[in-house]
């Protein structure tokens, strides 16, 4: 199939990948939103291969919300310094600082989540659940429920990305671990607030 270079342009634009990438993409595609999840697919399965992979060097980021109250460190790993230095690196990094600051995040990954804060969690759920008339053989589901819920709330790599809400963070750093061909870890982070 012949593939127009509009087509290759929009689909990079939208995926970051590389041109030939896309190219191949549209070839075996057909249309670019197909292509656009099949190079997500196939950066998910790049990047599931790098996840083993150290990733000890990287920068710390900070970043200053314009009102001067919130503030954001945060602690960036991947496996070399050369990818530490480039656009695409630190653009990820700015990204996801302003994402901490926007959404609040109290935790990295569902597997941060202390279990007693988890089941704390959990306990007011069933009682909400309970208060509310539910039938008692729900109560459990409906929690659980809930719970995603916190977690896609709590958790920065689940949070929904402030700049386009059908894409995770998870799915922004996977996009980064397959454009920069480094495995990404998010290390550390904090933020800080002035409360008025």
């Amino acid at each position: 199939m012949a593939v127009d270079m509009e087509s290759v342009k929009e689909l990079r634009t939208r995926t970051g990948a590389g041109m030939m990438d896309c190219k191949n993409a549209l070839a075996e595609c057909g249309e670019v939103e197909k292509a656009v999840d099949y190079l997500r697919e196939k950066g998910l399965a790049k990047a599931a291969k790098k996840a083993s992979r150290s990733a000890s060097q990287g920068l710390v980021f900070s970043y200053i919300h314009t009102n001067g109250k919130i503030g954001v460190l945060l602690e960036l790993n991947c496996e070399t310094d050369f990818v530490a230095k480039t656009d695409e690196f630190n653009k990820l990094g700015r990204e996801i600082c302003m994402q901490i600051a926007a959404a609040n995040p109290q935790y990295i990954n569902i597997e941060d989540v202390p279990a007693e804060d988890l089941e704390r969690e959990k306990e007011i759920y069933r009682k909400m659940a309970l208060e509310e008339g539910k039938p008692e053989h729900l109560v459990d589901k409906i929690a659980d429920g809930k719970v995603n819920s916190f977690y896609e709330d709590n958790c920065l790599m689940g949070q929904n990305y402030i700049r386009d809400p059908k894409v995770k963070i998870k799915d922004l750093v996977i996009a980064g671990i397959a454009k920069l061909g480094e495995n990404i870890v998010i290390r550390r982070m904090a933020r800080f607030a002035i409360e008025a």
